[in-house]
């Protein structure tokens, strides 16, 4: 770019300019001049045979009749700027129009030979040597009775063929100088709207590279290069984004692993140590294990994040009944459910209720929806599951009566490691990923999920599936 197309454009148009100044100069002017004698050529070749035509009746030998015939002849050479020749059948000018009217025999023409115009209506040259300058000549015999009596030859300078080839070149190369100028204006709307935006491009793609990512091309046009311009705007602020995102990811990551790494290590070095006594070990044991647990729990749903965005792992769409596989989640909950004196009501539709989805990844939602609830559930509360059909879509809710989230805050819920305040929950064991998978996992199946949420009543998440074809 620094050197290149614009480059390019000016010494193409340059030399544009100085090759169609040489071929209009060379080979234009020659068509020019040819075409002009040719046309020429033919016009005197054709008046000289009407002369020959109407001088068969003169009487040559007669000087009265020649004198006349000189006269007539004067007039028309002067009229058409040219030379007319009467010759005997030897060669001798009878007339010559440029010349003044003499009886007196002239000096035969040299090596005259009639022959020489062949096929031809012209030729050009000085006539045998009888000009001293080129001249467009042509040669028509007097016949009269099959009998020669003389020629009729009309001759026309070359300076005048020249001087009207100039004539017609004059014009011509005032229309390539238009268009040349046309064309210079061409380049300079060119620059503008063309190149000017794209060197603008280019530095915005150089500060890019240089990692300035909040660097704007200033390119506003509604064109093609508007467009692109807007385009790698756009690119730059995703990527900026995606930069963001990833040192937050990374961040968080490090901050969830480390907590849990922290006090594993912690517990283990008291252990070896004996800072933690004998009869304590076991307590501590606990925590390392859950600690781990807790690793082990965060490490799954990275895994299973990055499951779901490859935009190539297929689904396993099958048809299942989805009353019996909440029953199925709620079981795996008994244990904690009992701890905490929490009751899970189940409020199902029908005996079966069959679905069109991927069950496994569907068991994986219920389980992170339930498991939230019981988390931020008080003991001794109610959660319940909810089925229904209406219009060919199946509804599932799982309804808390907890802490509920803040209106501000229910639409951070769904990003990754977001985490609201753990105070306003017992378990602060959680990971942030949970309801990210779950976003995931029912959009992945272009179903929707929505939340219903009051502070201090208890939150309300609702997804739809596909109901089974098969059912009615």
């Amino acid at each position: 770019m620094k050197r290149t197309l614009y480059s390019k454009f000016i010494m193409a148009y340059i030399l544009l300019g100085v090759l169609g100044t040489v071929l209009i100069a060379t080979l234009g002017s020659s068509l020019i001049q040819n075409h002009i004698l040719e046309d020429t050529g033919a016009a005197l070749y054709k008046e000289a045979i009407s002369l020959a035509s109407y001088q068969a009746n003169t009487d040559y030998s007669d000087s009265e009749d020649v004198e006349a015939a000189y006269n007539q002849l004067k007039t028309l050479s002067a009229f058409q700027d040219s030379r007319i020749l009467i010759l005997n059948p030897s060669g001798h000018p009878l007339i010559d129009t440029s010349k003044a009217y003499s009886s007196e025999a002239q000096k035969a023409i040299k090596n005259f030979d009639p022959a020489i115009m062949g096929s031809d209506s012209y030729i050009t040259g000085t006539f045998h040597g009888y000009f001293k300058e080129d001249m467009v000549s042509t040669l028509v015999p007097i016949t009269k009775n099959l009998s020669t009596k003389g020629y009729v030859s009309i001759h026309l300078p070359m300076t005048v063929i020249i001087d009207q080839k100039e004539s017609v070149l004059g014009p011509v190369y005032i229309v390539f100088t238009i268009l040349l100028l046309c064309s210079l204006l061409i380049l300079a709307l060119f620059s503008h709207s063309v190149y000017q935006p794209l060197k603008k491009i280019t530095a915005g793609a150089n500060e890019y590279a240089a990692g300035n990512l909040d660097y704007n091309i200033p390119v506003t046009t509604n064109d093609e290069m508007g467009y692109l311009a807007d385009t790698l705007n756009y690119m730059s602020g995703e990527l900026s984004k995606s930069g963001e995102y990833q040192h937050k990811f990374v961040a968080n990551v490090s901050h969830d692993f480390r907590s849990p790494l922290t006090s594993i290590k912690g517990f283990v070095e008291a252990i070896m140590d004996g800072t933690i006594p004998p009869e304590m070990q076991d307590r501590y044991l606990k925590i390392v294990v859950d600690e781990t647990e807790r690793l082990e729990k965060l490490t799954q749903s990275l895994l299973t994040l990055d499951k779901l965005d490859s935009k190539g792992r297929p689904l396993h769409m099958k048809d299942f009944d989805i009353n019996r596989t909440i029953k199925n989640t709620v079981a795996t909950f008994e244990a904690i459910c009992r701890k905490k004196m929490i009751t899970i009501e189940l409020h199902l539709e029908s005996e079966t209720l069959m679905v069109h989805a991927d069950m496994e990844q569907i068991q994986q939602v219920l389980y992170n929806l339930i498991d939230n609830a019981i988390k931020f559930s008080s003991d001794n509360s109610i959660i319940k599951a909810e089925t229904s059909e209406r219009h060919g879509t199946v509804f599932v809710s799982v309804k808390d009566s907890g802490v509920g989230i803040p209106k501000e805050k229910q639409h951070k819920i769904w990003d990754r490691f977001y985490k609201i305040d753990s105070s306003r929950g017992k378990d602060r064991k959680g990971t942030g990923l949970g309801l990210s998978i779950v976003r995931e996992i029912i959009a992945a199946h272009n179903q929707n999920i929505n939340v219903i949420s009051t502070e201090g009543v208890g939150t309300e998440f609702i997804f739809t599936l596909e109901k089974s074809k098969g059912t009615g």
